[in-house]
């Protein structure tokens, strides 16, 4: 489950960069924080800005602490959701590097963002993770849809939920696109929605 691996793999960093989104948020906005998941990477949206004199290459280092809401920021860290004041962006950018992924990116516009990207699949890799999928499959489904395929044949009885976390797709999306593979004759649904399972054809 790529996407989830990702998110649990990177679970400080990432509840790190939300409790900051929650501490430095414009609470005279009515937008929210937004965490959104995507294939290829994690943003998560604050409705606020950078306080007066920090740029994003200061959250790089150690660097004065300066929350919007101090009120928040202080029994959190007294909570311990905050490991030090100050540090919280470097400390992110270092569980990232240590994973061996790129350096998340701090985006300043109308919202602050914090991009969590994901590793980058070899070539070696892809050929790997899809050489169960049958040769002439491979020739008329989409990458996305390689990647169903190949979840189908590993888990017969995963549920289109978790190919959502997967795939990083809507469940909609997904739902779609297992009609088309069906109609195409590639996979079988055996048995009900629940309890039953996928199999896929080798044609």
């Amino acid at each position: 489950m790529h996407c989830l691996k990702f998110f649990l793999n990177h679970l400080f960093a990432v509840t790190e960069a939300i409790v900051n989104a929650v501490c430095h948020r414009d609470y005279t906005s009515n937008a929210s924080v937004q965490v959104m998941l995507f294939n290829n990477r994690l943003e998560i949206w604050n409705p606020g800005q950078l306080p007066y004199g920090l740029t994003i290459e200061m959250l790089k280092t150690e660097h004065p602490s300066r929350p919007a809401n101090p009120l928040i920021a202080h029994p959190m860290y007294l909570y311990g959701s905050i490991e030090q004041i100050g540090t919280g962006t470097k400390m992110i950018i270092e569980k990232c590097l240590e994973q061996g992924l790129k350096e998340p990116e701090f985006k300043q516009e109308l919202d602050f963002i914090t991009t969590f990207w994901r590793k980058e699949k070899s070539k070696k890799n892809v050929t790997e993770n899809t050489s169960n999928v049958p040769e002439k499959v491979g020739e008329k489904v989409t990458g996305n849809q390689q990647i169903i395929i190949e979840n189908l044949i590993n888990d017969p009885y995963i549920s289109a939920s978790n190919l959502s976390i997967i795939v990083g797709m809507s469940s909609r999306k997904i739902e779609e696109n297992l009609s088309k593979l069906k109609a195409k004759g590639i996979i079988e649904r055996i048995g009900p929605d629940k309890g039953g399972y996928w199999k896929v054809k080798q044609i």
